[in-house]
């Protein structure tokens, strides 16, 4: 962080030492709010709106969701990452930080009267390349100017509370409280009490309820400052502000169009049922990034300190320690999906969205190898080479809208799941060998292809047992030799130390009970 002007002495020390309690503090409570979050997330958008929502429905709300989210990024012109980088300059709660959130807020807010304007201009275009859907995306189109705005209006008041170390409540409302009111708005429509374009009213009025609280939550708290001044303009000049915002843009739209491109163009090449369908497999092969989200969030902070320190030794071992976890995690992970995928579109009671089913496997192999190698990025992202980092990002991105374009005719949902996998394992391939080109460090050592057989043994095992009807009976025979036989395997071959480790500590603590 920039330090406060004169942040020098005893009073720099106890302005450092009270913001590193706060965002101790706040770390800790994000963490326990993220990980409840991506829990109700998963059960709410895999298992609870599928029963109360068709697949072009819910595919609408994907697109809806996508087009909005892209449109804000345009609108917010990076300024969202600006509020991170230049806040300390300007902070100074007595002075009402010198109209900074005037300014955070008034130059989005005339790009997104230019992108609403856009988008409005471009109705017949958008609803053109939705044809076969275009009675159901029509009535609701102006709801993606309303979702817009209140997207740009939460990306910013989020990013003007991380600046001031306030981030609980905000993350409890997006992480939490909005999956649920979404799930809650939903029941009201399949009870009848709404029609489905009150649903979808309802559901961006959850964005603009989130919005509000945030809003209230800010005057709460005293750091509502909406009165400009020209003080802003002294601080930092205008211009350097919107430089930086400029190459921000470009690395946030890079990072939306990576998840919000996918349902996009299937809605737009095959329909709004089969964007439904495949918000579906995504989510559930969302489900094997929880563990690398995990570790990323130690690793960040680790490896930039490495950087500092330049300690090349402790960072290229961290690397191979975490490429090795990652492994043994992500394949026991990705196989106990694949081998269950039964169970889990039985739990959903719609036969349609199992059409997904080759698409979540696909998707879970560009996870799989994207989890692996993960850590280059952040390697990438804090080294002084750190702009690379934007032409990876922005690569990938135009890879997949062009595989998208190419494979999603030809092969359907399967096509944009291989095109998703084609280019996560194709620039996790470029950016491994960017790092140790250029930094000399590879974490790969003879222990992760003895992982990867020893994985691929007990998944063929357990996928050739005869299996029960029964959805929960072919859950527990199949997890439970995956279990047991990649687990012992891993024990008897040492191939993770960590794992022999863990057990080994395990024992000895179930022994000191019994005695």
């Amino acid at each position: 962080m920039v330090p406060v002007s004169g942040g020098v002495g005893p009073r720099a020390s106890i302005f450092s030492s009270f913001h590193l309690g706060i965002v101790q503090r706040q770390g800790l409570r994000n963490t326990l709010i993220s990980y409840i979050g991506l829990g109700i997330g998963f059960v709410s958008s895999t298992l609870v709106l599928t029963r109360l929502l068709t697949p072009a429905q819910l595919g609408l709300t994907s697109v809806l969701v996508s087009l909005a989210t892209l449109a804000a990024q345009l609108a917010a012109f990076g300024f969202a990452s600006t509020a991170l980088r230049y806040f300390p300059y300007f902070r100074n709660s007595a002075k009402g930080h010198s109209g900074f959130l005037p300014l955070l807020l008034g130059v989005p807010l005339l790009g997104f009267a230019a992108v609403a304007a856009a988008l409005w201009a471009g109705k017949s275009f958008v609803l053109s390349r939705f044809s076969s859907d275009a009675a159901l995306l029509g009535p609701n189109y102006p709801a993606i100017i309303l979702l817009t705005l209140a997207v740009l209006l939460l990306s910013l008041q989020d990013a003007y509370l991380k600046s001031l170390f306030y981030t609980g409540f905000s993350s409890f409302l997006q992480e939490i409280f909005l999956r649920l009111y979404i799930v809650g708005a939903a029941g009201l429509f399949w009870r009848g009490y709404l029609s489905f374009d009150g649903f979808v009213l309802a559901y961006v009025g959850g964005y603009a309820l989130v919005d509000v609280l945030l809003a209230a939550y800010l005057l709460a708290i005293g750091e509502l400052h909406l009165r400009p001044t020209r003080a802003v303009l002294r601080v930092r000049p205008l211009r350097e502000l919107l430089a930086f915002g400029g190459f921000a843009l470009l690395g946030n739209l890079s990072g939306t169009i990576m998840v919000t491109i996918d349902a996009l163009m299937v809605g737009a090449k095959l329909s709004l049922a089969a964007a439904g369908i495949y918000a579906i497999a995504f989510n559930i092969s969302t489900a094997l990034t929880l563990p690398f989200r995990a570790l990323y969030k130690t690793a960040f902070p680790l490896i930039a300190e490495y950087w500092k320190e330049g300690a090349m030794e402790k960072m290229a071992d961290f690397y191979a320690r975490t490429t090795r976890l990652n492994t043994v995690l992500g394949c026991y992970l990705a196989l106990g999906l694949g081998l269950n995928l039964d169970f889990v579109y039985g739990l959903i009671h719609r036969p349609a969205y199992a059409a997904g089913s080759v698409a979540v496997l696909l998707l879970l192999v560009g996870r799989l190898v994207d989890g692996i190698t993960g850590v280059n990025g952040i390697i990438v992202l804090t080294s002084p080479r750190y702009r690379f980092d934007l032409v990876f990002n922005a690569s990938l991105a135009v890879a997949i809208v062009a595989l998208n374009a190419l494979l999603i005719p030809r092969l359907g949902l399967a096509g944009a799941a291989l095109s998703n996998c084609l280019a996560l394992v194709g620039i996790n391939v470029l950016r491994t060998w960017f790092v140790w080109r250029t930094y000399g460090l590879q974490p790969f050592d003879r222990r992760i292809p003895l992982i990867g057989a020893l994985a691929a043994g007990a998944g063929l095992a357990a996928w050739l047992l005869p299996v029960p009807p029964n959805i929960w009976g072919a859950l527990l025979l199949r997890g439970g030799t995956l279990t047991v036989l990649y687990g012992a395997g891993l024990l008897l071959t040492g191939a993770a130390p960590e794992v022999n480790g863990l057990a080994a500590h395990g024992w000895a603590r179930l022994r000191g009970r019994r005695a």
